[in-house]
């Protein structure tokens, strides 16, 4: 009895040490140095659990390539090339111009004469034709070649003339301060380099950030808009619809995308207060056109709050002249509560592209 007795706490002893072992400086690690909170607008993205840190990633990268696309737009890219196809400097003549069509003729090149080109014509072929008037006076031979020899002069110091005309002026800008630029094109370019690193080694400057939800199966990226960005839901109904008609797969371990437009803690007063800007930009008090929404509510880690309770909350937040319908609303109010933050965004068809799931509207029909 003695010797078991003895035995137990050496055992006991050495599983300590072992477990010890593993942890840094023998403290507990932490989960997450950068918590969601309040105030803060994205992307709320379920994922398949354990691949919370892969799926961050992945989600970062999709949503940039969209964010990217939506920025530059599929119009400008049409409008780049029907501008690169049209010729630059082409000559514009008006019906109302002094010059008539009459007195413009073509070359062979499909290219119109000068004015002064057909003048120097006529004049040469002037003392030609009165030759052979019996009652004129014919010239030398040499007065007839020192009037050719002007006329072509004339003719090809009018055209360089022109040439110079028609070349724009930015074009011999360049062309003159070629040297001196190209050193102060390589250091601005140098320098861009080094801020956008400098800017991606900052958290802080970045666009799209992960920030710790403390929920299994569940990550958020923060997004810091700047002045002429587009919003987390046109991000994400551009996502959307572009992946439902191509089925093309973009990501491996997201589940669904859901844009948030703000967030507060989870209370009567601050769903009130924080949710009135986004009513009123999607649901004016004064319409001609009423919607009909419906609110997705949805609670992780969240036990002691009433479901019932914020939805009427944020129900009662829009006006009256917009109503309740569950069954084919036009607008849906998403509430997502983690833990002790409350996250409101608004999404469009939401039925029709599949509750906003990747897997779904990728997945091939039954």
């Amino acid at each position: 009895m003695a010797t078991e007795n003895k035995s137990k706490p050496n055992n006991t002893d050495k599983n300590n040490r072992k477990r010890k072992h593993y942890l840094p400086h023998n403290k507990p690690v932490k989960k997450g140095s950068y918590p969601l909170r309040p105030g803060v607008e994205g992307f709320f993205i379920t994922c398949d659990g354990g691949k919370e840190y892969q799926a961050s990633l992945e989600a970062i990268n999709v949503i940039d390539s969209f964010y990217e696309e939506l920025l530059e737009g599929s119009e400008s890219k049409v409008e780049k090339e029907e501008v690169s196809k049209k010729p630059l400097n082409k000559v514009i003549k008006f019906a109302d111009s002094s010059s008539s069509d009459d007195d413009e003729e073509e070359d062979a090149n499909g290219n119109a004469k000068d004015d002064h080109d057909v003048q120097a014509k006529e004049e040469e072929k002037k003392p030609l034709d009165a030759s052979n008037d019996p009652g004129h006076e014919t010239e030398d031979s040499a007065t007839l070649e020192k009037q050719g020899e002007e006329n072509k002069e004339k003719h090809e110091d009018q055209n360089n003339q022109d040439a110079e005309a028609m070349e724009p002026p930015a074009k011999k800008q360049c062309a003159e301060a070629d040297a001196p630029n190209k050193k102060v094109e390589e250091k601005s370019i140098d320098k861009l380099i080094e801020d956008e690193l400098a800017e991606l080694r900052d958290r802080s400057k970045r666009r799209f950030n992960k920030l710790e939800s403390g929920c299994n199966g569940v990550i958020f990226i923060q997004m810091r808009k700047k002045d002429g960005d587009p919003n987390p839901k046109d991000i994400v109904q551009h996502m959307m619809t572009s992946i439902a008609s191509t089925k093309k797969s973009m990501s491996r371990f997201l589940l669904r995308i859901l844009p948030i437009e703000v967030s507060c803690y989870t209370s009567e007063e601050e769903i009130k207060r924080a949710i009135k800007p986004v009513i009123d930009k999607h649901f004016p008090a004064e319409t001609q056109n009423p919607r009909k929404f419906a609110v997705l509510y949805d609670a992780r880690a969240n036990t002691g709050i009433d479901r019932m309770k914020i939805i009427n909350t944020v129900a009662k937040c829009v006006p009256a002249v917009h109503k309740v319908d569950l069954g084919n609303p036009d607008i849906n109010i998403v509430v997502q509560i983690v833990k002790t933050v409350c996250l409101i965004g608004i999404v469009e068809k939401y039925k029709e592209l599949a509750k906003y799931n990747l897997r779904q509207l990728t997945s091939p029909p039954e």
